[in-house]
């Protein structure tokens, strides 16, 4: 068996996200099928984590397990012939036998964009969040800021309803504390663009740091308040959940 790593680029608005689901269209689902057309094997590949749906990514990295011998060039150039358009297959190589496209991870930067012309072009309508607001970017820069380091993101983490029950036969509490390493934003003619880089994100972490730092944005509430909201540990201090469309997985490094 030869253990493959995949980088991916993908429009990911028709998709119900990365994870395959039972009759729903998924990049995962869609990548399985299509590397089983192509060899004859069945196998499920894993993602270095799983986008949400309507998410894009720049390079999203998958790596799996094949016993057919093919070259990677040909593997790379027969997905591509066979996957959906809006699935792309950058890079095909062989990998060492213990890479694992999530266990292995290092650290992953996301991009936010937001657009705030007063027309959307539709050409960029799937792949931004429009938003033609008043905005202090000047604040939600300082906003940003506060994020870097080691912090508990419970609040900024998606509401699990049955985390509950999974917690009463666990002896310890869910482990949200992650690691940021840069969180900024920059402008770019019409974009208003946040990235972002840390060594792991929660499920709509990203998403709801964006809704809360344009909470800031509007003056809603002061870029000091990051640190109260951090410290809450409650989903329901923090903002609402940005828009799908305007995050991109930008980059994974191991």
């Amino acid at each position: 068996m030869l253990n493959w790593k995949l980088t991916l680029a993908y429009d990911g608005t028709d998709f119900h996200g990365w994870q395959i689901q039972p009759g729903l269209i998924t990049i995962q689902g869609e990548l399985a099928a299509a590397i089983e057309r192509v060899t004859g094997e069945w196998m499920l590949p894993h993602g270095s984590g799983r986008t949400d749906a309507g998410v894009h990514a720049r390079a999203q990295v998958a790596s799996f397990e094949l016993s057919a011998p093919i070259p990677p060039e040909n593997l790379l150039r027969a997905l591509n012939r066979t996957l959906p358009s809006a699935i792309r297959v950058l890079a095909a190589e062989h990998t060492d036998p213990g890479f694992h496209a999530r266990h292995s991870v290092r650290a992953k930067t996301y991009e936010y964009r937001i657009f705030r012309g007063e027309i959307c072009p539709p050409w960029l309508a799937r792949y931004v969040y429009a938003l033609n607001w008043p905005l202090d970017v000047e604040k939600m820069q300082q906003a940003a800021i506060i994020v870097v380091g080691e912090h508990d993101f419970t609040s900024f983490a998606a509401s699990d309803p049955d985390l509950a029950n999974r917690q009463a036969n666990l002896d310890s509490p869910p482990d949200n504390v992650r690691t940021i390493y840069s969180s900024c934003w920059k402008e770019e003619a019409d974009l208003l663009i946040y990235r972002v880089r840390g060594n792991g994100f929660l499920h709509h972490m990203v998403r709801n740091l964006v809704g809360t730092f344009l909470d800031v944005g509007r003056g809603h509430i002061e870029p000091g308040d990051i640190t109260t909201i951090l410290n809450s540990r409650s989903r329901s201090a923090a903002g609402a959940t940005a828009p799908p469309s305007g995050l991109f997985l930008d980059s994974v490094e191991y």
